[in-house]
């Protein structure tokens, strides 16, 4: 439920952006020491690497302090040398070693010992982390820019077309389209209703090319009776989600996608983005899937679903 007038929070809120939606959350900590694999394999990849060299740069620090704390504790190494210092803590965390300098007492051992547990910690975890982000499939669905309603076997239909982005073939997919709508209580209080918008054909065994969601506007559709004006009224947003089976990762894909109510068009229609050329091979041109043309005009084309 979401108050238009909210009350205002004790902590400062945070701001993250997901998928369309501009949400602002108090009251937690965006990074919990309990659940902090999640926040190293959601956050960006820029922010990932900074933390990554920062964490490795910190490590070497502090142990080339401690390798300076007590002269002689490594040979060959001049007292103060914070360079050379900081050189020798990065090749013992790498467990690379150049002969020149090494551990000369029980401290230094000690501290080289303990930094070696602590590199080869460092490392395994950074590396899982690593092979988890490269990993986690990704998909390449491949949207509309805008949703259209127009006329289609006689009725008014709501539709969306979207496309397989790979070269694989993905199956199993299922897709799920729902309608936030403004809405006011008998007591006055603002929320956003999420309706379901019932498609012609949810599921599909096999998604190749395009497939173009439709949703008829009958009498017990949510969209009965809204033209483009009152969809801006009542702050409509349509949200897409999709799942489907890469069959070449082997894995389960997700993906999802808002509209805004300024993103949806009446009295047009997608044009031609899948033909069958001369060869009979059946052909799909991904740049002209956001391509509009009037409804009244004739097409040819079709949807490979």
């Amino acid at each position: 439920m979401f108050r238009r007038k909210p009350p205002k929070p004790a902590s400062r809120p945070m701001r993250f952006r997901s998928e369309g939606f501009d949400v602002h959350k108090s009251g937690i900590s965006r990074f919990d020491l309990r659940d902090a694999y999640h926040f190293a394999v959601t956050i960006s990849w820029p922010l990932f690497a900074i933390a990554l060299l920062s964490s490795g740069l910190i490590i070497n620090l502090i142990f080339a302090f401690l390798y300076l704390a007590r002269p002689g504790a490594v040979q060959n190494l001049a007292p103060g040398d914070y360079p050379m210092a900081f050189f020798f803590s990065l090749e013992t965390q790498a467990t690379v070693g150049y002969g020149e300098m090494a551990p000369a007492s029980l401290y230094g051992h000690t501290v080289a010992g303990a930094e070696i547990v602590v590199g080869m910690t460092f490392t395994a975890i950074m590396t899982g982390l690593l092979f988890v982000r490269f990993s986690k499939p990704k998909a390449r669905f491949v949207f509309a820019d805008n949703a259209v309603i127009a006329t289609h076997n006689g009725q008014p239909t709501f539709m969306l077309r979207i496309a397989n982005g790979r070269f694989t073939m993905l199956t199993h997919a299922t897709a799920n389209v729902g309608i936030l709508l403004a809405e006011t209580t008998d007591e006055g209080q603002h929320y956003r209703a999420d309706h379901d918008l019932k498609l012609v054909r949810r599921k599909a065994h096999i998604f190749p090319l395009t497939w173009t969601l439709m949703h008829v506007i009958d009498h017990a559709s949510p969209l009965h009776g809204l033209d483009a004006p009152a969809l801006a009224r009542l702050d409509v947003r349509l949200v897409l989600t999709l799942d489907a089976r890469d069959s070449a990762l082997g894995a389960a894909v997700q993906d999802i996608r808002t509209y805004t109510h300024e993103q949806v068009i009446f009295g047009m229609r997608y044009a031609d983005a899948v033909w069958t050329d001369n060869m009979g091979r059946t052909t799909a041109d991904l740049s002209r899937l956001s391509l509009l043309m009037p409804e009244s005009e004739h097409s040819d084309s079709f949807d490979v679903l």
